[in-house]
């Protein structure tokens, strides 16, 4: 018996629909899932190819980029406010 993982199977899945050119009632009633759970699918795959599927934690390339900018940009605003207090603490004491 052969076991593939979740992400393996909904390509495979895809697969008999766009390359063997399944339909997708076929491919749905052969696999024993829904046909709007393959439609979605197959919608994923033409969207995101291989980084369809990715799966829980794990993040597509342009999420993981977007997510890390906005956490440098948190982190800077964060320390522009330090500076901002620092400034305004250097300036009384001057006085």
């Amino acid at each position: 018996m052969i076991y593939l993982s979740n992400q393996e199977f909904k390509h495979q899945a895809v697969q008999l629909i766009l390359e063997e050119g399944e339909t997708v009632t076929q491919a749905a009633h052969e696999l024993g899932l829904h046909e709007n759970t393959l439609y979605r699918w197959v919608t994923e795959v033409k969207k995101d190819g291989e980084q369809a599927f990715l799966g829980s934690g794990n993040l597509k390339p342009e999420e993981k980029s977007l997510r890390d900018l906005q956490k440098k940009m948190r982190d800077l605003e964060e320390e522009n406010e330090i500076l901002k207090k620092a400034m305004h603490s250097f300036a009384k004491d001057r006085r």
